[in-house]
């Protein structure tokens, strides 16, 4: 296929951002797809994140349910009106809209990331940091307040650059180190096998490495 169908294929207002970055078509192309593979690493690495975060927060939402006598964080956790949307929407998902018994591990992992990011935010900073997430991230900074606004600043970018991947923007021209710095913090704040293992397993640093001169 010629070149210039290729890029026909892709659109022009897709290729912009690479096109007014290099010299020439051919070196634009190279890097639109230098850029899929830095989002592949992206995803895989989030989704570590994911997965290990999710799980710690879960944790100590089961443990806060237990200290007040309740069977599960799902019915008692204070949420605002689209946090309770979305786990409305995950419970229906889990359960195929009640036609089969809810697990509680289903729903969790019908949670998306942008859930759990924003109960690390501020507007949970009394009814749900203070008492119970910031066990979550027992090896963050020691002091609790510190603790949340550098975890949501992780979170929030980490969370940002996931969504950029997902839907096959540019993130060329991010500091995509910086991202995998923030994902071995939050890692390494959880625990830190969990940090050492991400760093070994993403391939997000080859990438980096292998970016094309523009």
């Amino acid at each position: 296929m010629p070149r210039q169908d290729l890029s026909a294929l892709l659109t022009p207002e897709r290729l912009r951002s690479y096109t007014q970055r290099c010299p020439n078509e051919a070196s634009a192309l190279r890097l639109y797809e230098w850029n899929m593979r830095a989002a592949a690493a992206v995803l895989e690495l989030t989704g570590i994140v994911e997965v290990v975060a999710r799980n710690s927060l879960d944790r100590e939402l089961r443990a806060w349910a237990a200290r007040r006598g309740a069977p599960t964080w799902f019915d008692t956790v204070p949420l605002d009106q689209q946090g309770r949307l979305d786990l409305v929407k995950a419970r229906a998902r889990a359960t195929r809209n009640r036609r089969r018994p809810e697990v509680h591990g289903r729903v969790i992992a019908e949670l998306s990331l942008g859930f759990w990011r924003y109960l690390v935010e501020s507007r949970y900073l009394t009814a749900l940091w203070t008492p119970a997430l910031h066990r979550a991230f027992p090896h963050g900074p020691a002091d609790v307040l510190t603790r949340q606004r550098e975890v949501r600043a992780r979170m929030q970018q980490l969370h940002f650059v996931r969504n950029r991947a997902a839907h096959h923007e540019p993130i060329h021209q991010r500091d995509l180190r910086r991202d995998l710095d923030a994902a071995l913090d939050l890692l390494g704040w959880i625990h830190p096998v969990a940090a050492e293992w991400a760093a070994d397993v993403t391939s997000l640093s080859a990438v980096l490495d292998a970016r094309p001169s523009d």
